[in-house]
Formats: C-alpha cells, sequence, structure tokens
C-alpha cells in the first residue's frame, strides 16, 4: 500500500543517521534534542546538515512518486488523484514527525513538506520558500520563517484558487491549511522560547557535549 510505504519512507531518521558519521551517536542528547536538520546544523554546521536537508525534503518528493506510479498502475475508488497524492505526503510528514524507527519521536515536518509541495505545486511552494528565506534572513529564527511560510504557502494557495480563479482543487486548501497547523503545534516550544527571548538564532551553534562512542 504506497500510503504505508510513505509512511515507511518519513520514518527514514536523516537526522539521526547522518550525524554518526560525523561521531554523534544520539543527536537528540544534543542542542534541542530534535532530529531535524535544524539542530544538526546548530551542531555539525551546514556542511554535515544539507545531506539531512536532502534527505528529508526527498521524502516528500518520493513519496508523491510512489503515489503517482501507483494511481498509473491501479484505480482509485475512493479518491481523487489530488486527494490521493497528499494523503502520501502527509503520510511521510506523519512518518518524520512520528517515525515508526525512533518510538515515534522525530522532527517537525517542514522540510519534507517542502519536498512533497515542490512535487504538487513547485511555483507555490518557491513562492512560500522565498518568504522563509526573507523571514530567516531578518530574523535569524529558522523556527519562525518555517511557521510564516507554512502560512504563506495556505495564503498563496487560497489566493490564487479564489482571487486569481486559478484551477486548484479545493483539497490542496484543506491540506496546506492543515500543514500549517501542524507544523505551528510542532514548533509550539518554539513559540514559547521565541516570546520569552530564548530562542536559538540560526547563526548560533552549539558545541556537541563529549561521548565516549564513535562511528
Amino acid at each position: 500500500m504506497p500510503i504505508i510505504a510513505a509512511y515507511l519512507l518519513g520514518s527514514i531518521p536523516f537526522g539521526y543517521i547522518v550525524p554518526r558519521f560525523y561521531g554523534i551517536d544520539d543527536i537528540r542528547k544534543h542542542g534541542s534534542g530534535n532530529t531535524g536538520a535544524t539542530n544538526v546544523t546548530r551542531i555539525l554546521g551546514f556542511k554535515a546538515a544539507i545531506w539531512v536537508y536532502l534527505g528529508d525534503i526527498a521524502k516528500g518528493i518520493l513519496a508523491v512518486v510512489i503515489g503517482r506510479w501507483y494511481v498509473n498502475n491501479y484505480d482509485l475508488p475512493y479518491f481523487t488523484v489530488d486527494a490521493f497524492l497528499l494523503i502520501c505526503v502527509l503520510a511521510a510528514i506523519l512518518g518524520h514527525i512520528f517515525p515508526l524507527y525512533l518510538k515515534f519521536k522525530g522532527g517537525k515536518g517542514v522540510n519534507t513538506v517542502l519536498g512533497g509541495m515542490i512535487a504538487l505545486l513547485p511555483l507555490e511552494a518557491l513562492m512560500a520558500l522565498i518568504v522563509f528565506g526573507i523571514i530567516v534572513t531578518i530574523s535569524k529564527y529558522i523556527s519562525l520563517g518555517s511557521m510564516l511560510a507554512s502560512i504563506a504557502f495556505f495564503l498563496i494557495v487560497t489566493g490564487e484558487k479564489f482571487l486569481m480563479q486559478k484551477e486548484i482543487a479545493m483539497i490542496y486548501i484543506y491540506v496546506s491549511g492543515l500543514i500549517a497547523l501542524l507544523i505551528i503545534i510542532t514548533h509550539r516550544q518554539n513559540i514559547a522560547r521565541l516570546f520569552a527571548g530564548k530562542e536559538n538564532k540560526v547563526s548560533k551553534r552549539t558545541k556537541p557535549r563529549q561521548e565516549s562512542t564513535h562511528v
């Protein structure tokens, strides 16, 4: 079943696997304790984290590829094509946030969302990515950029549908709103730190705590 395959794909914890090649046995013991690319960047730098970013983005793209392969080879008695592809993306996102391989405790899903939307709505995804870049450049907060970019994506898709009369299935409005809400929920601790003035900025790098075992 492609939905299950998308979830298992999304569960692959690149943010846990990649640091092991750089001598970090368990990234969850460092920084924010998160397996996301942002924490890996903070601990190991961007050169190491780029593999996490690419892996997490690829999960979203491949979820769509899996869905499209299924659509091209089998009938869909219960879903439209758009709905089915979005369900596959959601499965990958949930796999990233609640990975089977790490006892259901993973990252925040932003890059997997990006990958899925690049595959489905590339122009809108690019516009949201530009919003992300602007916010992070100004504020230095990746968490803030991620949340506002997800909201921007929802507003962009909604605006195109209702203001520009673009032919976009309503399911994209519903799912983009759900994704924005999901990203905000997964960033709830970041929101608290932002209000408290304790959120880490992108330019700040934390040295990993000493570990006795290396890979």
